[in-house]
């Protein structure tokens, strides 16, 4: 009798099972415990065509999980890197795109120079120090009047959006030229901002929540002319409390 349709003993079934605790670690989990088991006889096969022909079976069956992307160039330059990523390095192929190496997998990327800014006047923010070295290199005119106050209005909204009270224009205008190292002086001038009022209401309008798409809103049941509840509707039905 063939051994395929042997019956197998229940006892010797139980005592042959696979733990996750007993078998070998994904090393990319994505592809699942069978992918991976293609890879590793792949790997163990001897003649170069049928190891070849494997791959690219195994490059089919990654790219069907992804069937968008199985024909992109760089989708398919993917794939080959995975796979001998999930081989352990261990796989010999012919790969149509460079083999990747371990050292260049385990590089670690450089450290990143975050800029380190510390100003005095955090609740300005770093755009305005730079609207201001900008101000600064432009020549004497009326751009540059008009970009200065423009400049100082912003100042004035950020101030208030962050200290919630008024301020004058004097205070403004003296960090406006500590900010810009003297260059910017507006201290006796005779230029009026916007006003703490108008600068507030825009803060709120802004600063106010859009409700999410689909959530309803909450409608009173009183009528807004009269003051009174609105009439049922004759097909409506209370139900009690």
């Amino acid at each position: 009798m063939n051994s395929k349709y042997i019956k197998e003993n229940s006892n010797d079934v139980v005592h042959h099972l696979e733990y996750n605790a007993e078998r070998s670690h994904l090393i990319i989990p994505e592809y699942g415990r069978h992918l991976q088991k293609l890879i590793d006889q792949a790997t163990k096969i001897e003649d170069d065509v049928e190891r070849n022909k494997a791959a690219k079976y195994i490059i089919q069956v990654m790219g069907s999980l992804n069937p968008h992307l199985r024909d992109v160039p760089d989708f398919q330059h993917k794939l080959w890197d995975q796979i001998f990523i999930m081989s352990d390095f261990k796989l010999v192929a012919d790969s149509p795109y460079p083999i990747p190496s371990r050292e260049v997998l385990q590089l670690k990327p450089d450290v990143l120079s975050y800029p380190q800014n510390f100003p005095k006047y955090r609740y300005y923010g770093n755009n305005i120090k730079y609207m201001i070295d900008v101000a600064n290199k432009w020549e004497d005119g009326e751009m540059k009047s008009a970009l200065v106050k423009v400049i100082a209005n912003h100042m004035k909204k950020s101030y208030l959006s962050w200290n919630k009270d008024t301020v004058k224009d004097d205070v403004i205008f003296e960090h406006l030229y500590e900010l810009s190292d003297g260059k910017l002086n507006l201290i006796q001038s005779t230029e009026e901002l916007l006003n703490t009022t108008d600068l507030l209401r825009t803060n709120k309008r802004v600063s106010n929540k859009i409700l999410p798409v689909g959530q309803p809103k909450i409608l009173s049941n009183k009528n807004a002319k009269t003051g009174k509840p609105n009439p049922i509707h004759k097909n409506q039905i209370r139900k009690p409390l």
